[in-house]
């Protein structure tokens, strides 16, 4: 729908609530649509209500309800919401973000979302080659398989160095090669050209992990950069907002609802979001966990025009909205921790 089609339809909706007597007040030319202000929602936004409010003898959120009422029918709107004095913002269908996906993310509990129940995938036997990227892959893929609810056994053609394990954490532990009868997956990435240690525990596990295992991965100082060209630094930079957005949600006396939000720019969010089941159990298949660290980056990313939207502005109150937003937020950073736990990486709540 167009601005052009829209104002057409919310001058419908005005000329209706005359015809039928729930509004006494003369038919305007034209209404003007945009995109909302400060405080607003959705894809436009109109002030009609506050126009008609004086010549109809009606406070300005009497004539929004009523016209919100003919609205939420009209084809091509998908969600309503009146905000501030009598502004009426209007989502066009498809572009409001379903509440339930938000508290299925933030309600999930015990298991995680995404996550599938303990016992309930297949019997999978890792081995992997005695060398460091393979060290770290074959403990990722652990996790992410079972997070998939798969039996895993896992090994390696050598003990790991205790160096490896100090600074990379995690470590499987090595099991005999043909231990239990069970279709096995060699885990034998394409090995790093330097040592990733000096980059310390969450670097070096990104460096390893984010290229596919048959591409050669990248080992230098720009993994540590606190920059936005860092895609590390965008996906732990982004959780670290989204955790203190509640904090200082809480400090203004408001918490996360999920609702509607509106906002522009959430659309590509909502995909990502939603598409995170979908890329977990896909990484579990193909035993890629550069599908699940490629992810993440474009959740950071989805998230990043959401977050000046999130708390009021100056003197602003608190809203339904705001609640929303929050909420959304909350969702985005809860599964930018679960993938960054995965890979075996720190989601820090400050940076």
């Amino acid at each position: 729908m167009t601005p052009v089609e829209l104002s057409r339809t919310v001058l419908h909706a005005v000329r209706c609530a005359v015809d039928d007597g729930e509004l006494r007040v003369p038919v305007p030319e034209r209404v003007v649509v945009a995109p909302p202000g400060p405080g607003g929602c959705g894809e436009y936004a109109t002030n009609v209500a506050l126009q008609l409010a004086r010549p109809a003898g009606r406070t300005p959120q009497h004539v929004a309800e009523v016209l919100r009422a003919r609205l939420l029918h009209a084809d091509g709107i998908g969600d309503v919401v009146i905000t501030g004095p009598g502004f009426i913002n209007i989502s066009l269908h498809g572009s409001a973000v379903p509440p339930a996906l938000v508290e299925e993310i933030l309600s999930a509990g015990d298991t995680p979302y995404g996550h599938l129940p303990e016992g309930g995938g297949e019997c999978v036997l890792l081995h992997g080659a005695a060398e460091m990227r393979a060290f770290v892959h074959l403990d990722v893929l652990v996790r992410i398989l079972r997070s998939q609810g798969c039996l895993v056994r896992a090994g390696c053609d050598a003990a790991p160095p205790s160096e490896w394990i100090a600074v990379l954490g995690g470590g499987v532990d090595h099991q005999p090669a043909g231990a239990p009868d069970l279709p096995r997956t060699d885990v034998r990435p394409v090995p790093a050209p330097a040592d990733p240690l000096p980059l310390g525990r969450d670097a070096a596990r990104w460096a390893l992990l984010r290229p596919a295992a048959h591409d050669r991965p990248r080992i230098g100082a720009e993994h540590l950069a606190q920059r936005e060209s860092n895609p590390l630094f965008r996906v732990r930079y982004v959780h670290a907002r989204t955790r203190a957005l509640a904090r200082n949600a809480a400090d203004l006396g408001f918490h996360a609802e999920p609702g509607p939000v509106g906002a522009n720019g959430t659309r590509p969010l909502l995909a990502a979001l939603a598409d995170h089941p979908r890329v977990l159990a896909a990484a579990a298949r193909h035993r890629a966990p550069d599908r699940l660290a490629r992810h993440l980056v474009t959740v950071a990313d989805a998230t990043q025009p959401l977050l000046p939207a999130v708390l009021p502005l100056g003197a602003e109150k608190p809203s339904a909205v705001h609640r929303a937003r929050l909420a959304l937020a909350e969702a985005a950073g809860t599964v930018l921790a679960d993938g960054l736990s995965l890979l075996g990486i720190d989601a820090p709540h400050h940076l």
